[in-house]
């Protein structure tokens, strides 16, 4: 039993690692717009009981607690923790934010009404305990609500090209599954009373070039970071040109900004 928690344990320590490296508080900054648009689509009405799950330094959580909701944030990496509490009392709502594994919430059955996932529960490498934590802590007749990345889309490719220079764990599904309709449909299968899928648009617009897209994501976004982190210079080299090749290509901005859209999978379950 050891040998076999153990290898699990260790990913599970190297995740942690990676998503509180860097600064995703301020690399999440620029993606608010594109979560609010996902967040408007909800229709969160006030006194909702939420669970924000990958809450990150509370892009969506202080948002549905300042139009009422009744809001726990909880994410893996520590040190998002402080940050997200600091900025719901500098804008004066109350949200509860804990540090918490999305494979083992700390939180009974039924506990809310509406539970949250954007873009976060689909890093979790055990994604079959993750569909069914996401469903036990939400109460019958509500509402699990994920956006994962798709594989054929921008972050997709993203992704894929920095696996191409550090491969992952030989134990970590592909996170990218999630954006498969069809996988995501036979995780949710059991437990639901009705399911509905949704390709949508993220858009990620940054005030620099693509150069200058590489460097912040190598600075503040923790998987990029790390896998910067563990190639030698010259490996190092080799993925910021392949990485400015992909965002230069797919940029749509003329101005020397940078301007993309991402495509994920809305996902919306009822528990049955």
């Amino acid at each position: 039993m050891t040998d076999m928690i153990s290898p699990m344990a260790a990913l599970k320590s190297r995740l942690k690692a990676t998503w509180e490296s860097g600064d995703y508080g301020h690399f999440a900054k620029l993606m608010e717009p594109g979560a609010l648009e996902f967040l408007a689509r909800q229709s969160v009405a006030p006194g909702t009981r939420v669970l924000d799950l990958a809450c990150g330094a509370g892009q969506i959580a202080i948002p549905m607690a300042r139009a009422g909701a009744e809001v726990i944030g909880v994410d893996i990496a520590r040190n998002l923790i402080a940050p997200a509490r600091a900025r719901a009392q500098a804008e004066g709502v109350r949200v509860q934010f804990d540090e918490g594994d999305a494979e083992e919430l700390p939180y009974a059955d039924a506990s809310f009404d509406l539970v949250f996932s954007l873009i976060g529960a689909m890093f979790a490498p055990r994604p079959e305990r993750v569909a069914a934590e996401l469903l036990r802590v939400c109460r019958p007749g509500g509402r699990v609500v994920m956006a994962n990345w798709t594989a054929d889309g921008f972050v997709g490719l993203l992704f894929q090209t920095m696996v191409k220079h550090v491969p992952p764990p030989s134990n970590f599904p592909s996170p990218l599954l999630w954006g498969d309709e069809t996988v995501a449909r036979d995780r949710f299968r059991a437990g639901t009373s009705a399911l509905t899928f949704s390709k949508r648009l993220y858009p990620f617009h940054y005030p620099f070039p693509p150069g200058e897209v590489v460097d912040f994501y190598r600075t503040y976004y923790g998987p990029t970071n790390r896998a910067f982190a563990a190639l030698d210079a010259r490996g190092q080299a080799r993925l910021r040109a392949d990485l400015e090749r992909l965002w230069s290509g797919h940029n749509q901005a003329t101005n020397g900004s940078t301007w993309y859209t991402a495509e994920y999978l809305e996902v919306v379950a009822i528990r049955a």
